[in-house]
């Protein structure tokens, strides 16, 4: 019988080694070990932190030398920063359509609906004229006021003077804004007119065009009659009764916009019918023209006591010069609308 060796024991050699040696956890490669780390009950914001606290994401360094480590027959390799997209994507059934290129200008499709009915009310730029005219109009009034109420008051009293009061020349001025309003009040009139009853295209796309053209032919009218006036007034009157006339139209011409103005606002946001308006028009008209003959009796022919001459004069410079400017008006309406 061998006697055993006191060296020797029953302990594998194994676990001697493994009680010697301190085992150190290994370093988690995947963000799924770092989670079986934390506790079953740890937060999202807790895993999260976690992961940041192991994986921390660098630059990456593209190299800069060309890659000439291919094989034979291949293209040599191309830089990773740049990204092509491959024929066989690019070139498809599809490809030239419009709709998957937003940056190539195309026509929508479909069918046009009806387009919004023009209104007066929604537009800006006779809205605009409208309150600028209101505007300038007070402003002129509080100017003028004095004189336009004291000449009002005396419309029909015939003086038995020759004295007449002759305005400053702010109020002057004043008299010529009402005169130059007027014009503009009835180019606008003209416009429903011919939008209600003649036609409402034109040949060119803006129509205010048209409302700045009927504009300026009644303002040639208007300036041309002064001279005409002057004219024969220096032949057969004196200077004093000629310049009581010349103050007279300009006073005639302010109450002829004050009458027309309200019509046009009721035209433009109350939708008023366009032949009550026509007709409110005409009426303006005739009467401006009777307090035109009236006053030319009193200031030419009240002395005088000529009743054909009066006749004559007044329909040489008031109904002929108004005839003609309603054959231009109608000339360059027929010429600049479009008939269908």
């Amino acid at each position: 019988m061998l006697t055993k060796d006191s060296i020797l024991t029953n302990t594998p050699v194994t676990d001697l080694i493994a009680d010697t040696v301190v085992r150190h956890p290994a370093k988690p490669q995947t963000p799924y070990q770092v989670l079986q780390l934390l506790p079953k009950d740890a937060t999202p914001e807790q895993q999260d932190s976690a992961i940041q606290s192991w994986f921390q994401p660098g630059e990456i360094h593209y190299s800069e030398q060309p890659d000439t480590l291919h094989l034979p027959g291949h293209d040599k390799g191309h830089n990773p920063r740049e990204i092509r997209i491959p024929d066989y994507n690019r070139e498809q059934f599809l490809a030239d359509d419009s709709l998957y290129h937003p940056e190539l200008a195309h026509e929508p499709f479909g069918v046009a609906g009806d387009p919004v009915p023009y209104n007066i009310s929604n537009d800006n730029v006779i809205s605009f004229l409208l309150l600028s005219c209101f505007i300038m109009t007070l402003l002129a009034f509080a100017i003028s006021r004095n004189y336009i109420v004291q000449q009002v008051k005396n419309f029909f009293y015939i003086p038995r003077r020759e004295d007449v009061k002759t305005p400053t020349s702010n109020e002057v001025t004043a008299l010529l804004f009402f005169a130059l309003q007027t014009c503009l009040l009835w180019a606008m009139a003209y416009f429903f007119y011919v939008k209600a009853y003649v036609a409402d295209t034109f040949v060119f796309e803006d129509e205010y065009l048209f409302i700045g053209l009927i504009f300026l032919l009644i303002l040639v009218y208007a300036i041309l009659k002064y001279p005409l006036y002057t004219l024969v007034n220096y032949t057969f009157f004196s200077g004093k009764n000629n310049g009581q006339w010349q103050y007279t139209m300009l006073l005639l011409s302010a109450i002829e916009g004050a009458l027309l103005f309200p019509a046009i606002l009721f035209q433009s946001y109350f939708e008023a019918p366009p032949q009550n308006i026509i007709i409110y028009a005409i009426l303006v008209l005739v009467l401006v023209k009777i307090f035109t003959f009236y006053k030319c009796f009193v200031i030419f022919f009240r002395k005088n006591g000529l009743f054909l001459q009066i006749i004559l004069y007044f329909c040489t410079l008031e109904i002929i010069p108004l005839l003609a400017l309603w054959g231009g008006l109608a000339i360059i309406t027929n010429a600049l609308t479009i008939n269908f």
